[in-house]
């Protein structure tokens, strides 16, 4: 053990004389702590958002699209082989999207009506794992079935089984009022994502959505996967670039990418909060070390006296400040971990608690505080707590080693 570091850690435990510093001491320790503990939370519920979002939104919805623009496709399968022959492109779905009301006595609810195939949409996303099993073996064309996502269920009081009246725009001369095609159809099942798409979405079979429509074989359009959702733009534009059909191209960012750039500002944000949050929580190690210096003057001088040198001071007082950095950084890595790791019912208890839901799943994209802790972040926060320590211990080491043995002791 080096000498700097054995007498550094001697003064650290050492009881104070001045209560003044013991109380400044321990509130560095304190700050840096809860520092670091509430930013290895925020952190850990953005990577939560971040998952969800990855894992709820981004795996249900269609990575891209190709969507007729003057009128339905007709040779839809020549789409869903072009798009196929891509090399990233690891699924594709026709699909046909209608804007209809579900009616249940005199609750009314508006949704995006979307027709797929149940062979083909588990190509492209993981819709059919939000949904009953059982329900969807049986998603079949010819049946009059709907799945309504769970917030569009219980806003107009449907239960599984039970039937409602789809009222479908019927398209034709615009100068004419015409009342819409009215189908009743059983809610087979629920789409249970806990989040906003619940709140707006109901599937049908292809089938039974083209003959709503009355488009006979065509469709609306189709929808790809790819193997890199993020990349989703670019091959998007790549695959369209090969179509004979007169498309628009459209990718989960034009929707949803929002959610995806709010939770990166969040986050560059939480990191500036932790530079400055910490930051702050060092300066008390500033004042702690230059009360301890003068504290410790006399033993200072007969180190001096001893043959010390201005460098063997110097890391006494860095050590002494690391010290503290290290401390406050381990025990709130410590807490903020385990707050991190059970934040989700945390904050579900608290909910039931006060009574009322922090989020909403008809505003926000889930309807719950998702948590994931990732070590990367705790290891990061606890280094740069315990780098800002060891950079607020340099000046008052400084002035410790310029202390002047003979004045000290002559005043004694």
């Amino acid at each position: 053990m080096s000498l700097s570091f054995f007498i550094g850690k001697r003064f650290s435990k050492a009881k104070q004389r001045n209560k003044m510093v013991s109380f400044i001491s321990m509130s560095s320790i304190v700050g840096i702590a809860v520092g670091v503990a509430v930013i290895v939370i925020g952190l850990s519920a953005m990577n939560g958002f971040e998952r969800e979002l990855k894992n709820r939104v981004l795996s249900v919805i269609a990575h891209g699209e190709f969507e007729g623009v003057n009128a339905p496709i007709s040779g839809w399968q020549n789409v869903v082989d072009a798009s196929l022959s891509h090399s990233r492109v690891e699924g594709a779905a026709p699909y046909v999207r209608l804007t209809a009301l579900v009616e249940k006595g005199a609750q009314l609810k508006a949704v995006e009506l979307r027709g797929v195939s149940p062979e083909l949409e588990s190509q492209v996303s993981t819709l059919p794992s939000f949904v009953s099993q059982a329900a969807w073996a049986e998603f079949k064309a010819g049946e009059q079935q709907v799945i309504l996502g769970q917030g569009v269920a219980q806003q107009v009081g449907v239960d599984v089984g039970d039937y409602v009246t789809l009222m479908i725009p019927t398209s034709g001369d615009a100068s004419k009022v015409q009342s819409p095609r009215r189908v009743r159809v059983k809610a087979t099942g629920l789409l249970e994502l806990n989040g906003q798409i619940d709140h707006s979405l109901a599937i049908v079979p292809l089938e039974d959505a083209q003959s709503y429509a009355r488009l006979g074989d065509r469709v609306t359009g189709v929808s790809i996967k790819v193997d890199n959702v993020f990349d989703a733009p670019l091959v998007v534009r790549e695959v369209g670039n090969t179509l004979n059909e007169y498309v628009y191209l459209r990718s989960w960012k034009q929707k949803y990418g929002f959610l995806y750039r709010d939770i990166q500002l969040v986050r560059t944000i939480m990191y500036l909060v932790m530079v400055l949050v910490i930051g702050v929580a060092c300066f008390n190690i500033v004042s702690t070390l230059m009360m301890a210096v003068k504290d410790r003057a006399s033993e200072i001088a007969i180190l001096r006296t001893m043959g010390a040198t201005d460098g063997l001071i110097k890391r006494i007082f860095v050590w002494q400040g690391v010290f503290s950095g290290v401390v406050g950084s381990v025990v709130g890595g410590i807490v903020g971990s385990v707050v991190a790791l059970n934040l989700t019912p945390i904050i579900s208890s608290l909910e039931n608690l006060l009574g009322h839901k922090f989020l909403s799943g008809d505003i926000y994209f889930v309807d719950f505080l998702p948590s994931q802790l990732v070590w990367n972040d705790v290891l990061l926060v606890a280094g740069t707590a315990t780098l800002l320590s060891l950079i607020a211990t340099w000046y008052p080491a400084t002035k410790a080693s310029q202390l002047n043995p003979a004045t000290v002791l002559s005043a004694k």
